[in-house]
């Protein structure tokens, strides 16, 4: 490594330990300019992203609880909410954008297998991200776009990487949610859930040390998910699915913070 990078990315860790995420992202955006990245260097990547596009995402979800509550009498109020709303998606959107061009001409095309299914897990995420606030045919293209990167990573996923490997049943998890979160389709979202907590039940003993902490709590995701998703295609399958918490690789992330 050389001795930029590894500034860098010391200065990267600093900025998780304080919480400074945005500096975080401008420090792990020049790293990422100088690939291939480690295991180590990719992580840290996917943190500092996570981070600042999660405080967004829940910005957004608040603005617009709040927007919902607001009746027909309170149309100032309703102005301003729109307007710093779409602020926020801007914000989405920009930072969105500079995550997916980092994927697609540097990392990728540098990247081996393993590497290779995780960046494009990430952009399937980040596409997935901008999909939940996007509506008509705008959000049919990213939708579709964020499909054609979860099927490129679960496709080299199931042929390179175990069962019961961190990051195949992470993107399991997070492909499953997509179905159920954008495409609607809780029955495919629980046949991938289901069939990725199978398969890696059927190989726990072969589980890694190194990885078994965060390979079983990723398998309980897909759990708690599939006893969501289970009884909404038993129950009332109109239900909004917003109001449906579902959970991602984000819990895991958070947990080990």
């Amino acid at each position: 490594m050389s001795d930029e990078k590894s500034d860098l990315v010391y200065k990267a860790k600093l900025c998780e330990q304080v919480e400074r995420f945005d500096d975080m992202v401008e420090h792990m955006n020049a790293v990422a300019k100088m690939p291939p990245l480690s295991v180590e260097e990719r992580n840290l990547l996917s943190v500092a992203y996570k981070n600042v596009i999660g405080a967004k995402r829940a910005s957004w979800r608040i603005l617009t609880t709040i927007g919902g509550k607001l009746d027909d009498s309170e149309s100032a109020k309703k102005a301003i909410l729109q307007k710093y709303k779409e602020e926020v998606e801007k914000q989405l959107q920009d930072t969105s954008d500079d995550i997916l061009k980092i994927i697609d001409d540097y990392l990728i095309p540098n990247a081996d297998e393993e590497s290779q299914i995780f960046y494009n897990k990430m952009k399937g995420d980040y596409l997935r991200y901008l999909a939940e606030y996007r509506v008509g045919e705008e959000r049919k293209e990213v939708a579709n776009n964020s499909l054609l990167a979860y099927k490129a990573a679960s496709d080299k996923a199931s042929k390179e990487l175990p069962p019961t490997h961190p990051i195949r049943l992470g993107l399991a998890l997070n492909f499953s949610v997509f179905y159920y979160e954008i495409l609607n389709s809780s029955d495919r979202a629980c046949r991938l859930a289901k069939a990725a907590f199978d398969e890696a039940i059927a190989e726990l003993d072969s589980l890694n040390e190194d990885s078994y902490k965060d390979s079983t709590l990723i398998m309980q995701l897909l759990r708690d998910n599939l006893t969501l998703w289970t009884s909404d295609v038993q129950g009332d399958g109109d239900a909004d699915k917003n109001d449906v918490e579902c959970e991602d690789l984000d819990q895991v992330e958070d947990e080990k913070k």
